[in-house]
């Protein structure tokens, strides 16, 4: 997969790319708004942009090089998440 990312940047260009991921991300946010405020049925479109911002994201991730660190990072945000759930699980069982 990874060699797809980067035959696209050296296709396509790095600039165009990373508007590309902002385009996704604002397709997707715009399909979540749609469902949450006008309680639109359109989770086959809600899929579709998911995919797209997730391809995307990885793209990102190849062009700046940067696969390692997110994953790093990610790891250690989830780390974090589960222990304020821990915490707000112990707070509400008492």
């Amino acid at each position: 997969m990874t060699n797809i990312y980067k035959r696209a940047l050296k296709t396509w260009g790095k600039e165009p790319q990373m508007l590309q991921v902002i385009e996704e991300m604002s397709e997707l946010i715009k399909e979540i708004l749609k469902n949450i405020n006008r309680k639109k049925d359109n989770l086959a479109e809600i899929i579709e942009e998911t995919a797209d911002v997730e391809i995307m994201l990885n793209q990102l991730k190849s062009c700046y090089d940067i696969e390692k660190q997110v994953e790093d990072y990610k790891a250690q945000k989830l780390l974090k998440i589960e222990k304020r759930l821990d915490d707000w699980e112990k707070l509400k069982g008492k």
